[in-house]
């Protein structure tokens, strides 16, 4: 779906977290980033993917990465999803889509036989220098960890 590729500059961006705090992608300059685009929080898919990244969340500071959530989920349902599974990481409140559209993942989509439009389910692992190193559009919700770290 997006159009970004490996070896490409991330895209800038600058947004609200779920604690009203202001997040951009500079203040990871000179770490790794695991930026994670979900469809929604608290679904069954969004919840097994958040918490297999919290489940490894020690694994990716170890190597050197923070991780990065985005929906376009208002604050408070992000904050509530973090309350109820413990996450650890912060998540961004896209409501007005500038970050998912800025890393081209809205688009149609297909479900149960409807269309619709939507976030497309894609990890963007950027290196330190703010370098596309790895895009995961087939992500994998209960082993998504692994499809980064291995």
């Amino acid at each position: 779906m997006t159009s970004l590729k490996i070896g490409d500059k991330a895209p800038q961006f600058e947004a609200k977290d779920n604690a009203g705090n202001t997040v951009k992608l500079a203040d990871y300059a000179g770490k790794k980033l695991v930026l994670f685009f979900y469809p929604k929080a608290s679904t069954p898919g969004c919840t097994n993917e958040a918490c297999d990244l919290r489940d490894n969340y020690q694994s990716f500071l170890a190597k050197g990465y923070d991780v990065l959530g985005v929906s376009a989920d208002s604050a408070k349902r992000q904050q509530n999803w973090i309350n109820k599974h413990e996450l650890p990481f912060p998540l961004l409140a896209d409501e007005d889509k500038v970050v998912i559209e800025a890393y081209n993942v809205w688009g149609p989509k297909k479900f149960m036989g409807k269309e619709y439009d939507g976030i497309h389910r894609t990890t963007f692992v950027i290196d330190e220098n703010g370098v596309l190193e790895d895009i995961i559009s087939k992500v994998k919700t209960k082993a998504h960890a692994a499809q980064i770290l291995d």
